[in-house]
């Protein structure tokens, strides 16, 4: 069965830490790489600098609020990128804004998802983000 790659850009430690436990305990064998910016989203994505060597990911799992360049600025370059467009990108942010939700769906996110606040629901809904995206979906091929 193949390793399927995660990217994870989040800038808030905990709910790094929440994301690694949750998709450690699922079904998927997967490998998440982290960064914390937009800006090294982007140079990981084109492998650029210190991620020359990165993987392509499989599933971009994007925050919207983060320093440098934010996630709507990251998933408008991925979704113009002939070469980056098809893979999947999931919002996961704690914005509850009409305004982000349908900013984020017409640049062509694969789908919106509030972080909830509770620590076990955060869980679950990175673990059916995996259920769903890493076992039901059929990925695009690299």
């Amino acid at each position: 069965m193949k390793l399927i790659e995660i990217l994870l850009v989040e800038d808030n430690p905990g709910d790094v830490d929440l994301a690694r436990e949750a998709l450690a305990t699922g079904k998927v064998r997967n490998t998440l790489q982290v960064v914390g910016d937009g800006i090294a989203a982007m140079d990981y994505l084109r492998h650029q600098g210190k991620y020359a060597k990165a993987p392509r990911p499989d599933l971009i799992l994007l925050d919207l609020n983060m320093p440098k360049k934010d996630g709507r600025e990251v998933l408008a370059e991925v979704k113009a990128d002939p070469d980056l467009k098809r893979i999947p990108v999931v919002i996961l942010t704690t914005s509850k804004a009409e305004e982000d939700i349908l900013k984020t769906y017409n640049l062509h996110a694969n789908c919106f998802i509030t972080k909830p606040i509770d620590l076990h629901q955060f869980i679950k809904v990175v673990q059916a983000i995996e259920d769903f995206w890493l076992t039901i979906v059929k990925l695009p091929p690299l």
